[in-house]
């Protein structure tokens, strides 16, 4: 597995991307990491180098590019500026680049996500049709706009790809209400999913930097994460560029 830093242009801005790639073998099928509130932080590269050790090209996008590398902002105030017009611009163009990596089957792509970024892989499976499966890490705010515009949830008959959903039992945002809203909106527009729960787990529960890491409930989403991406990324999509 090899990683490196890359960039892409978006709006005059340099997007910095982290990019992980399988050590060898032909092409692959790819996948977006995108970042919570905290931002591109370590447990967002290791997602990467762990889907890379699995056969996967990854990229995680850093969403907050626009604000400049000085920024000393806290995470809070930089995610209040996020807007999802320029948000799908940003995914749009981690996807791009995938879509053009020498490695990568740009028919095959998935995107997986943590707490805002599990809100992001929602609103993404509506936005993108290049996107094939989305995995969702305790998704946070999929009832909220970000900016003007619908909420990801409003977005819901749009999705074009299987959702897979991870909820923490004890989880505030999203709570099991949520959990259950969400999962009854997708079942009325027919749209392939499956969630699951893990009891005594809260916000955050696979985040290795958080408090909130609860390793036997990410010990068990896990393999069930790489399955799903296995199912539709690796045996039910045919390739196409």
């Amino acid at each position: 597995m090899v990683s490196s830093w890359q960039s892409i242009k978006i709006d005059q801005s340099n997007m910095p991307l982290y990019l992980s790639v399988p050590e060898s073998g032909g092409s692959v099928p790819g996948v977006v990491v995108v970042h919570g509130q905290s931002g591109l932080e370590n447990f967002i590269k290791d997602t990467t180098h762990m889907l890379a050790l699995q056969g996967y090209v990854a990229v995680a996008p850093n969403l907050y590019h626009r604000d400049g590398a000085d920024c000393k902002d806290d995470n809070p105030t930089r995610k209040a500026r996020l807007r999802d017009t320029t948000i799908i611009k940003d995914i749009d163009g981690a996807i791009g680049f995938l879509k053009s990596h020498s490695r990568v089957d740009g028919g095959k792509l998935g995107i997986v996500g943590f707490c805002m970024g599990g809100r992001l892989v929602y609103l993404m499976s509506a936005a993108s049709r290049d996107i094939k499966a989305g995995v969702m890490f305790y998704g946070s705010g999929t009832m909220v706009p970000f900016g003007e515009g619908p909420t990801p949830f409003e977005r819901t008959s749009e999705i074009n790809c299987p959702i897979q959903g991870h909820f923490g039992a004890e989880d505030k945002n999203p709570s099991p209400e949520d959990m259950r809203k969400l999962d009854a909106e997708l079942t009325k527009f027919g749209k392939a999913h499956e969630f699951h729960t893990y009891a005594g787990a809260a916000h955050a529960f696979v985040n290795t930097g958080s408090s909130n890491y609860r390793p036997r409930a990410a010990a068990l989403s896990w393999p069930k994460a790489m399955e799903f991406f296995s199912r539709h990324l690796v045996d039910g999509v045919s390739s196409a560029r």
